[in-house]
This record gives structure tokens, C-alpha cells and sequence, in this order.
């Protein structure tokens, strides 16, 4: 099974099958993709979800509509963490895939059973680096990727970075995944 990291919340999971999660506004390279078997999305903002772009890519793989749910993947709803309380609120998924791999989305409901591999959100307007390391340190997966990190200039990201793996559960390896790059896990 391989995890590619397009930027931001985007990932591709590949293995049996091909999973495209949070095509954002922030993610890039993820528009030539083909033979996807779903598009799975947490919640509607923008940075996981470009609507501009997303026409062209199901166009490119006319068998998926965006949100179809395949069997095997768990879905974990709740709510998107709360950036300001004068703001309105919006539902989140997170997902489950096969079991083992986690993409909480924006917010940090935990997963209904341990998992192997956390997608580990690290920036963003709704969080504090200290509620990531200690969602991190609640769910204790074998690998932590973080994810979610676009709107942190690249000194704060390798910060935040730095803060997971000195803070990370013992068992826990941190693998921050060059854009574009598959990581075979």
C-alpha cells in the first residue's frame, strides 16, 4: 500500500484500490490522476475541496462521484473543530480506510479502534500544535503523517514537524512525505 502527499489535506491512498482525499485548493498535482476508485471529501471548504478543479478530474474518472462511500472505509462524522464561536459551524467526516489508515479531516474525533497510520492535520486556523500532539499521543498510531500544513510558512511547518516526532508516543515513527512522492508503507 502506498500514501502520496499532494499538499495540504490531499492524499492518495493506493493499493487494492485508489482513494483521492481532500482535493483542495492547496493541493497540487493530484488533477492527472486516473483509475481512481473514489473521491472522498471531510467537509467543504476550499482547501479540501476545489470545486474548479474537481469537474475535470471526475471527468478523467467518469466510475467515481465525489463522496460515494466504498465498502471497507469506515466513516467517523462529527464536527469541524471550532475556529471562532462567532463563526458557523460544519459537519466533518473523517475516514477509515481498510481499517488501519485515518484522515480525521479537520477536527480530532478519534477513530473508532486503533489505527496503524494517523494523517495528522498540523496547521491551520482551528488549531493549536499542542491539541495535534495530543490527539497524537491519544490515538498512538505505529506512523504518524502530518498533513494539513499549507498555511504554515516552511520555517513553523519543519517547527511543527520537529514538535511531533520529540512528542510522539515512543512507537510512533513520524514520516513527513515529499510532495507528489509515494511512500510504500
Amino acid at each position: 500500500m502506498q500514501i502520496t502527499h499532494f499538499g495540504h489535506a490531499c492524499v492518495l491512498v493506493s493499493g487494492d484500490r485508489r482513494l483521492l482525499l481532500d482535493p483542495g485548493t492547496y493541493a497540487t498535482g493530484f488533477e492527472d490522476l486516473r483509475d481512481l476508485d473514489a473521491v472522498l471529501v471531510t467537509h467543504e471548504h476550499p482547501d479540501h475541496l476545489d470545486t474548479d478543479r474537481i469537474p475535470a478530474l471526475l471527468a478523467a474518472n467518469p466510475a467515481v462521484r465525489v463522496g460515494d462511500v466504498p465498502d471497507g472505509i469506515e466513516t467517523v462524522e462529527g464536527e469541524h473543530a471550532v475556529i471562532h464561536p462567532l463563526l458557523p459551524g460544519m459537519a466533518n467526516t473523517g475516514y477509515l480506510l481498510d481499517g488501519r489508515i485515518f484522515h480525521p479531516g479537520d477536527a480530532f474525533t478519534p477513530p473508532p479502534w486503533p489505527v496503524r497510520v494517523l494523517l495528522l492535520p498540523v496547521g491551520g486556523p482551528w488549531l493549536k500544535i499542542g491539541e495535534a500532539v495530543d490527539y497524537l499521543r491519544t490515538i498512538e498510531p505505529e506512523l504518524v503523517i502530518p498533513i494539513h500544513q499549507a498555511g504554515l510558512a516552511p520555517v513553523h511547518q519543519a517547527l511543527h514537524h520537529q514538535l511531533i516526532r520529540n512528542l510522539a508516543p515512543r512507537r510512533t515513527q513520524v514520516e513527513v512525505l515529499e510532495h507528489g512522492v509515494p511512500y510504500t508503507l
